[in-house]
């Protein structure tokens, strides 16, 4: 131990004061899970010591494992650990609804005023940005994932089955799971998972939660509170859904978007960019809730606000409320606001189920948590994925008036080519910061709206 390090634990904190620091991190929490988690753990294990480093990184490894964003999974983990089960909503709830809010606003203000010529310039030098975020996500995961012959070969079947084929995104999940689940059987050392998060021994002096503190009473293990919490959580989605049902019917859309993003949140293997093609597929291939290009604007919105990446199904919520009239042509609005807030609901319920449910025996068994054989071989078809989700956002990106008909039809950006480029190797070779990336190019996209096309056409 140092000679400056603490001795002494810090005081019990008071929920209030947790509750400031939740809703300051839903403001904050930019540069997507690794940078959430990296400012989770330099505030929470480093700075205030509310719990070590051992137990953040158990609780971590717990989330990694899980569907769904890990960063507001471990955010409610650690809440709920702290403060009980309102602890955990509390923590939960205030890292997504600052977003939430935002997403919505600017939802709006994109539909009602898109097409201005200052709100067209930002975006057309932002969508070329979106597009290197995302091989640069391909990159990034894919130098993780895939460390072998054979998960290279899954990355490329998976690109080839989504790409040529127009396989279903769950479709993919489930093949590369049962494949990952052979190989790890016949050929354990090719599945052996690069992700996840080891033992650390570093240390910042005794923590609130220390790595000896006895377990709380209310994350104790029970087989009744599992099942408790398990009827509780059913139920609440159960309810919303039924009523859903009973207003608008199997068919109606916000009855079709609960179901859909339900089946969305149990999909969210491998991070948000994971899951956008299986929402890009529903979204605007299956129900039409919104088109190629807006999705593209919306990973772009999804980008520069606070809050996981996955709060993009907000936007494509609230499109599709607003697109499919919900409340008739006089309430566009309000039919967006209710899109927004349904698949919102229904991709962030699980996450708090996980974690409700399943902490007890991860706080039981202190064990670390390893990722399996079939969650390795997902990660490698992900790679392929989000490779086809970069490929489809490049062919909009450069040839805005082509159709799948006439797929090179109409003119060829070729300033959006420069733009991609140039945010790319920022972001690789440079570590610029995504939201300074997407700034610039902004910038650059608003001159070009106003100078140089102009003196072009």
């Amino acid at each position: 131990m140092s000679p400056t390090e603490p001795t002494a634990a810090p005081a019990p904190v008071p929920f209030w004061e947790a509750f400031r620091y939740w809703l300051k991190l839903g403001f904050i929490s930019f540069g997507g899970p690794a940078g959430q988690i990296s400012m989770m753990h330099q505030e929470l294990v480093e700075k205030r010591r509310w719990i070590s480093e051992h137990r953040f990184l158990h609780a971590l490894n717990y989330c990694m494992v899980l569907p769904g964003p890990e960063a507001i999974q471990l955010a409610i983990y650690i809440g709920w650990l702290m403060h009980g089960v309102m602890g955990g909503i509390i923590a939960g709830t205030l890292f997504f609804l600052p977003a939430l809010v935002l997403l919505i606003s600017l939802s709006w203000v994109y539909l009602s005023f898109g097409d201005l010529p200052v709100v067209a310039g930002v975006l057309y030098g932002i969508k070329p940005a979106v597009t290197a975020i995302v091989v640069f996500a391909a990159y990034r995961i894919g130098s993780k994932a895939l460390k072998n012959g054979i998960l290279w070969a899954l990355a490329a079947a998976a690109f080839i089955a989504i790409f040529a084929f127009d396989v279903p995104f769950p479709a993919i999940v489930l093949a590369a799971a049962i494949l990952g689940a052979i190989g790890g059987r016949l050929a354990p050392d090719k599945f052996k998972s690069g992700g996840g998060h080891g033992a650390s021994n570093k240390t910042y002096g005794p923590a609130l939660i220390d790595d000896h503190t006895p377990v709380p009473d209310h994350a104790r293990f029970s087989w009744v509170r599992v099942a408790m919490f398990l009827a509780i959580g059913l139920a609440l989605g159960l309810v919303v859904f039924a009523g859903l049902y009973a207003v608008y019917g199997w068919q109606g859309t916000l009855t079709t978007m609960g179901w859909f993003f339900t089946k969305a949140a149990f999909l969210t293997i491998g991070g948000a960019y994971a899951v956008l093609p299986y929402v890009y597929q529903g979204g605007v291939e299956e129900y039409g809730w919104l088109t190629g290009p807006q999705m593209i604007d919306g990973l772009a919105l999804g980008e520069t606000t606070p809050g996981p990446l996955i709060m993009v199904v907000t936007y494509v919520g609230f499109i599709g409320g607003w697109t499919k009239q919900v409340f008739g042509p006089d309430l566009l609005g309000l039919g967006g606001i209710a899109g927004a807030l349904v698949a919102t609901f229904f991709t962030f319920l699980p996450s708090f189920l996980f974690i409700m449910v399943g902490g007890p025996a991860i706080e039981a068994s202190r064990h670390d948590i390893k990722l399996a054989a079939p969650l390795t071989a997902i990660t490698a078809a992900v790679v392929g994925v989000i490779i086809n989700l970069a490929v489809f956002f490049a062919w909009h990106v450069l040839w805005p008036e082509a159709s799948s008909t006439v797929p090179f039809a109409g003119r060829f950006e070729w300033f959006a080519v420069i733009v991609g480029i140039a945010a790319f190797v920022a972001l690789w070779r440079y570590k610029v910061d995504i939201m300074k990336v997407i700034g610039a190019c902004a910038a650059a996209g608003l001159v070009w709206q106003f100078a140089i096309k102009a003196l072009v056409v």
